[in-house]
């Protein structure tokens, strides 16, 4: 290989399967194939989806392979008559299939490990195009692998994996990218960093990071996944170049938009939250009307949360909220269950019940009806309580009903962040546009 030569620059990602094209199951694997080739300075040309149908299987590689250095492909690996990928490559590319004995001993052993008979249409998965280079899948039975071609006077390569995402991710990260960046002969990588920020619209981050990236230093992305929006800066270079570069020109995103960055990296809110409880060494009591137990089910989903979580309470009901937080009847009376001081008087109630060092409260109207000329729908209060504080914060929200409630949810625990930082709770930032 010359050196300075990259062998691959542009890619397309092809995904196949009915239940994509027939929309029962969203594909998530190009997204996260997309983001990979992403940082790795991969260009992407396209992104083909077709069904279980051999005709348009092969149009498919044949559009790709004429249009990308790389072809990556995900689906068509398991055992059934609908999986089709592999002999219809083959077929493309003009190959024999062979059958590898290697790959059907180790189907054969991950079914003696769970005590079941191996149905013989499994060894399917034991045949590859001709020449590939099979990539080992330790979660399944199905393995991936890839191919040099030939391809209309052009070196091409094809990457095929399972369409299951949890097979397919770590195959990608444990023998396709490993690969891909072996090809590179420049001597430069392809570094990035990305910040994950909460109240502010992705228009309003672009104006606030302006011109703060040249086009010759890196490049800055922005991706919402809501309800919090990724800002990504990447750079290539020499090794120390490149690490140079990136330190620089992440400290000015962090002074354009410092303020509404809560975590680098793959962070959530829920797992930042978590972090800094540990630090304090705080326990957190959550009452929860409209998010139905939301914001407590998004703490627990994070590994270790036993030692942060004190208890969450959901009352749904006036009566419930009496009865469990010790909201008091003359409260809902005078001022209704979607209110600042009901909010408060479920924080405070949460805190005793838990004995709990912290609490935040949720109530609201989440829609699509019972709005009223007051309190319209996505109306959401917050409490907050701790020693020496009791305070609460009305939101207007909008969107769906499931949206309104994992926005709600987004900020209480935000509330809780900015808390455990020193900072005023009710002061999180919401929501610039």
């Amino acid at each position: 290989m010359p050196a300075e030569e990259r062998v691959i620059e542009r890619a397309v990602i092809l995904s196949t399967g009915d239940e994509l094209t027939s929309g029962l199951t969203v594909d998530t694997n190009s997204n996260w194939l997309a983001d990979k080739l992403f940082e790795n300075g991969i260009d992407l040309v396209a992104v083909i989806t077709v069904g279980d149908d051999a005709e348009r299987i092969r149009w498919a590689f044949e559009s790709a392979l004429d249009r990308a250095d790389l072809v990556i492909s995900t689906g068509g690996l398991g055992p059934t008559a609908d999986d089709l990928t592999t002999e219809v490559l083959a077929a493309t590319l003009g190959r024999e299939i062979v059958f590898d004995e290697a790959s059907a001993q180790h189907m054969r052993a991950l079914f003696r490990s769970i005590g079941r008979d191996m149905p013989q249409n499994n060894l399917r998965q034991a045949n590859f195009p001709a020449g590939a280079v099979i990539l080992a899948n330790p979660l399944g039975t199905a393995p991936g692998y890839r191919v040099e071609v030939d391809w209309k006077g052009r070196r091409r390569f094809v990457v095929v994996l399972p369409g299951v995402p949890r097979e397919m991710k770590p195959m990608t990260e444990n023998e396709v990218l490993p690969w891909l960046r072996g090809l590179d002969a420049t001597g430069q990588v392809y570094l990035s960093r990305s910040f994950q920020t909460f109240g502010a619209s992705e228009s309003a981050l672009d104006e606030m990071m302006g011109r703060a990236v040249a086009p010759e230093e890196g490049r800055l992305s922005f991706r919402a996944a809501f309800p919090q929006i990724s800002v990504r800066v990447t750079v290539h270079g020499r090794p120390h170049e490149a690490e140079a570069a990136l330190a620089r020109l992440s400290e000015r995103v962090r002074e354009r938009i410092g303020d509404y960055v809560f975590g680098e990296g793959a962070a959530t809110m829920e797992g930042v939250v978590n972090q800094l409880l540990r630090q304090r060494r705080w326990k957190l009591a959550i009452a929860e009307s409209c998010t139905g137990g939301l914001v407590a089910e998004r703490l627990t989903n994070v590994p270790g949360s036993s030692q942060v979580f004190a208890g969450g309470l959901v009352a749904y009901t006036p009566q419930t909220k009496q009865a469990t937080l010790g909201v008091r009847a003359e409260t809902l009376e005078r001022h209704g269950a979607v209110s600042d001081e009901v909010a408060r008087e479920m924080a405070a109630g949460a805190r005793r019940a838990c004995d709990a060092d912290v609490a935040v409260s949720v109530t609201g109207v989440a829609g699509p009806d019972g709005g009223t000329a007051e309190n319209p729908v996505g109306t959401v209060y917050v409490g907050f309580a701790c020693d020496g504080a009791l305070v609460s914060r009305r939101y207007k929200l909008w969107g769906t009903r499931d949206w309104i409630r994992l926005l709600a949810s987004q900020i209480a625990l935000d509330w809780v962040r900015r808390h455990a930082l020193g900072r005023p709770p009710q002061e999180s930032l919401l929501i610039r546009r």
